[in-house]
C-alpha cells in the first residue's frame, strides 16, 4: 500500500488487559506494523499493558513514532510505557480524551472495555455534529463489535439517529482492511445542517 495522505497520526483505542484471547494481541501487533509501514504514527493511551502495548510496541519496532497520553492517576499506578517518543500527562480522563483527539487525524477502535466504548462513541457523536471529519474505524476481531453495530443499527431503525449516521464509521474485519480504509479516506469538510442531525420525528422544529 502506498501512503500519500498528509494525515499521519492515527489514534488506536484498545484494551489494557493482559488476559485476552491471543487473537486480539495478534491483530494489535499486525495493526501496529501495518500502520508504521504505511507511513502512519500512533497515538494511544500510553500504557505498557494489554493490546495497547502490543500495538504500540509493534508500531515502534516498525519505524512509527508513538505518542502516549495518560491521566496522572493511571500514571501513578506505574502502567506507562517509557518507549513513547512523546508522552503527555493529563489531569483526568476527560482531558486525556481531548488530548488524544487533538493529536490524531483518524481513529481505530479495537476490542476493548468501557473506556474504549466511551472514547469511540464520543468521536462518533462529534463527527455527527460536524466537530471532526476523521475516519473512524472499528476493527472487528472475532466479531467483537457485532452486537454493538446491531445496536447502532437499532438506534437508526427507531429514529434516534438518521440512517446516514451509519456512514460516520467503518467496520473492518482485519487490520489490513482497517489500514486500507485509512489510506483511501478523503478528508472532506461537510457543512452540517439541522436535517442532517434531527430525525423525521423532530421535523416540526426544522423551519
Amino acid at each position: 500500500m502506498e501512503y500519500s495522505n498528509s494525515k499521519k497520526n492515527i489514534c488506536v483505542f484498545c484494551s489494557s488487559s493482559n488476559t485476552l484471547a491471543e487473537d486480539y494481541y495478534k491483530d494489535a501487533e499486525v495493526l501496529g506494523e501495518l500502520l508504521a509501514k504505511s507511513g502512519f504514527n500512533l497515538v494511544y493511551g500510553g500504557s505498557n499493558v494489554g493490546t495497547m502495548y502490543s500495538v504500540a510496541k509493534s508500531a515502534k519496532n516498525n519505524g512509527a513514532k508513538i505518542y502516549g497520553v495518560m491521566p496522572e492517576k493511571l500514571y501513578n499506578f506505574g502502567v506507562y510505557s517509557e518507549e513513547c517518543d512523546e508522552f503527555f500527562l493529563t489531569d483526568n480522563m476527560r482531558n486525556r480524551k481531548s488530548k488524544l483527539d487533538e493529536l490524531s487525524d483518524g481513529v481505530i477502535a479495537m476490542a476493548g472495555g468501557f473506556g474504549t466504548l466511551e472514547e469511540v462513541s464520543e468521536l462518533i457523536c462529534h463527527k455527527q455534529l460536524g466537530y471532526n471529519n476523521k475516519p473512524i474505524v472499528f476493527l472487528n476481531t472475532n466479531g467483537f463489535f457485532d452486537n454493538l453495530i446491531k445496536f447502532f443499527d437499532n438506534i437508526c431503525a427507531q429514529s434516534f439517529a438518521k440512517e446516514s449516521a451509519k456512514k460516520i464509521y467503518y467496520v473492518a474485519n482485519t487490520p489490513v482492511e482497517a489500514v486500507e480504509y485509512l489510506m483511501r479516506y478523503e478528508y472532506v469538510e461537510k457543512e452540517i445542517r439541522p436535517e442532517d442531525i434531527y430525525t423525521d420525528c423532530y421535523a416540526h422544529i426544522i423551519k
